[in-house]
């Protein structure tokens, strides 16, 4: 058998391409914003993760070009060896600061900051237990890990504890959640896992990539929000969404994040992150400290969309996030809703499996501090013409 063979046989994409429904790797011809230029032509953009919408912000970017001046346009190295710098060290003290807890630890990238972390904290007899519904970056890092991982079933608590009784007594355990998930903006439960944890002896880890600039004090993320940032083990974040960059963190006791520090294989044998990047991050985050009102905007504009959408008659998932999916079950219909939203100026993301359940397509909006109301009731006039005809 040749090991290509399942290569030359997935037909998926050029099917889709076929029917002109195919919704990946479209160009944008301008900077990430609320209205971009992509493929040639305006599209209202309520696809990004660029909750803050900072990505434009003046001091951020005046803050890149200053880092790649100063360091150059890379580190060639890890932070092991010579790819720590001064910068890097500022933004770990500054978001420890920030997020209250004893030591940060930064990663070039979020994903790699949940295999970092993960495979670290996870070793032989241990047991890792992960919500259905979390980031896929969090199920690769329980594969790389040495531990059992276990699943229940997504925000039931019940099935929680009937995974925790199954572990063994002697064995570690941590419960590893999303904060905001990515796909349905629903929040995680944080209390009654914390309160499960505290039962079975299990440490929390939450994954707050969506969390951070969106949710609890100035935008501290899902633990601040619960007010549960002493009971939380381990927040895990990127810098790619709220901070307008490109890297990810972890942070919690200063011991555990040395531990990993020290024992993470994606950390040790991965260049550290740009100067550039690294940067945009900082300034990013002393933004978020200075406007902590942007996150009250960004609250707000969520809300209008999400009762914006109701009004006009569109079946939607409810949260408290600016994640506003819109139902669309099957993956074709999905696909067919999202080009002629992109043909009429509004880009969206698909979310099809193993993102949803077979039957649970959506189509993803999502929402900026830096959108207005009459941007937002441009862009749903314009869904609701094309959802409903």
């Amino acid at each position: 058998m040749d090991i290509f063979d399942k290569c030359y046989a997935f037909t998926l994409a050029d099917d889709y391409k076929a029917q002109g429904i195919y919704p990946y790797f479209r160009a944008l011809e301008t900077r990430q914003d609320t209205e971009v230029i992509m493929e040639g032509k305006r599209r209202i953009m309520l696809g990004s993760n660029n909750y803050l919408g900072l990505t434009t912000c003046p001091e951020v970017i005046e803050a890149g070009i200053k880092a790649f001046e100063q360091y150059g346009s890379g580190c060639s190295g890890s932070r092991f060896l010579n790819g720590t710098l001064q910068l890097h060290l500022e933004l770990e003290a500054e978001l420890r600061d920030f997020l209250r807890k004893d030591d940060v630890i930064t990663f070039s990238t979020g994903f790699q900051s949940n295999l970092g972390i993960i495979s670290a904290i996870v070793g032989r007899n241990d047991y890792v237990i992960c919500d259905r519904e979390n980031h896929a970056s969090i199920y690769d890092g329980c594969r790389l890990s040495y531990g059992k991982m276990l699943r229940y079933q997504h925000a039931d608590m019940a099935d929680l504890e009937k995974v925790l009784a199954r572990v063994p007594d002697t064995a570690g355990i941590l419960i590893v959640t999303d904060g905001v998930f990515s796909m349905g903006g629903d929040v995680a439960k944080l209390p009654e896992i914390v309160a499960l944890a505290k039962k079975y002896g299990a440490r929390v880890m939450v994954d707050d990539a969506h969390g951070l600039g969106v949710m609890g004090e100035g935008g501290r993320g899902t633990a601040s929000h619960f007010g549960l940032e002493n009971e939380v083990d381990i927040y895990m974040g990127t810098f790619s969404k709220s901070l307008a960059s490109l890297g990810g963190y972890m942070a919690g006791d200063a011991k555990v994040v040395d531990y990993v520090r020290h024992n993470s294989r994606p950390y040790i044998f991965s260049a550290s992150m740009t100067p550039a990047s690294a940067a945009s991050a900082l300034a990013a985050l002393r933004y978020l400290r200075k406007h902590p009102e942007i996150v009250d905007r960004l609250r707000s504009l969520g809300n209008y969309a999400r009762d914006g959408l109701k009004k006009r008659g569109l079946e939607i998932i409810e949260s408290e996030t600016p994640i506003v999916p819109i139902y669309t079950y099957d993956a074709v219909n999905t696909l067919t809703k999202a080009k002629e939203l992109y043909d009429a100026g509004v880009y969206v993301n698909s979310s099809l499996p193993p993102a949803t359940p077979p039957d649970g397509c959506l189509l993803r909006t999502s929402y900026m501090a830096s959108h207005t109301e009459a941007l937002l009731d441009e862009a749903m006039d314009i869904i609701q013409k094309v959802m409903l005809g």
